[in-house]
């Protein structure tokens, strides 16, 4: 059993590689009898990667926007409890800050 499963693999990659072979030597072919063609086919593939990247970089740029956007709202959130002081004393800390200091006789 075993060996005819081997044996089966194997005419099977011998197909596979005929094929191959085949297809390459149409391809040829068709670059010497058509060299527009073949160009035209690389200038397509190039044309579909590009897009695919640009696809790829504006998906990526919005997904930064956002973890920016994410980042700035937690230093805005940081922020504002810094400016209010916290404590038992805070009301009288915020109090005395808005009192003018005491003027210097002239």
């Amino acid at each position: 059993l075993r060996a005819g499963v081997d044996q089966c693999i194997q005419k099977f990659l011998d197909v596979a590689r005929q094929t191959e072979c085949f297809f390459l030597q149409k391809r040829l072919q068709l670059s010497v009898q058509k060299p527009e063609q073949v160009i035209k086919e690389d200038v397509s593939e190039l044309r579909n990667e590009l897009q695919r990247k640009e696809a790829l970089i504006q998906k990526h740029l919005g997904k930064l926007r956002h973890w920016q956007q994410v980042l700035e709202d937690i230093s805005v959130q940081h922020k504002k409890p810094a400016e209010m002081p916290q404590g038992p004393l805070a009301y009288l800390e915020q109090a005395s800050a808005n009192i003018p200091a005491p003027m210097k006789p002239t």
